[in-house]
């Protein structure tokens, strides 16, 4: 998929961005501060900064809200595993020019024997249903 074909429409987060999107997938719509108790402590993020990324994650579409009584109720625009495909095709393009047969050496070569077994299962099992959807 080049840059042009790219759906306009999901958004490209940055490494913060995506830690705030994390507790919208796990617990569904949430209020700014349940958002705030959600990051881990370790970022040492502010309720301030919290509520900045709410904003510019609103303005990129990747988050809309609810007005309820004199508060905002987040939610995600676009599931986990969109915005995750995205951001994979969007890297297999940038790092491997569009390549997968690099893309997926590289992990298989630091891959444990176990990690390789799951592999298969998932690619098997993607295969299949793949197989599914083309019989008529």
């Amino acid at each position: 998929m080049t840059r042009r074909e790219r759906k306009p429409d999901i958004p490209r987060l940055a490494e913060t961005e995506w830690e705030v999107m994390k507790p919208f997938w796990d617990q569904g719509p949430l209020a700014a501060r349940d958002v705030y108790a959600a990051i881990p402590e370790s970022r040492g993020w502010a309720y301030k900064t919290v509520k900045t990324m709410l904003s510019r994650l609103v303005k990129k579409g990747a988050l809309t809200y609810d007005q309820v009584g004199n508060s905002y109720l987040y939610r995600p625009v676009y599931t986990r595993e969109e915005m995750t495909r995205e951001e994979a095709q969007s890297f297999v393009q940038r790092v491997f020019d569009g390549a997968l047969n690099p893309f997926l050496a590289y992990f298989v070569e630091s891959a444990s024997p176990e990690e390789l077994k799951r592999i298969r299962k998932e690619l098997d099992e993607m295969a299949r249903k793949k197989a599914g959807e083309n019989e008529p």
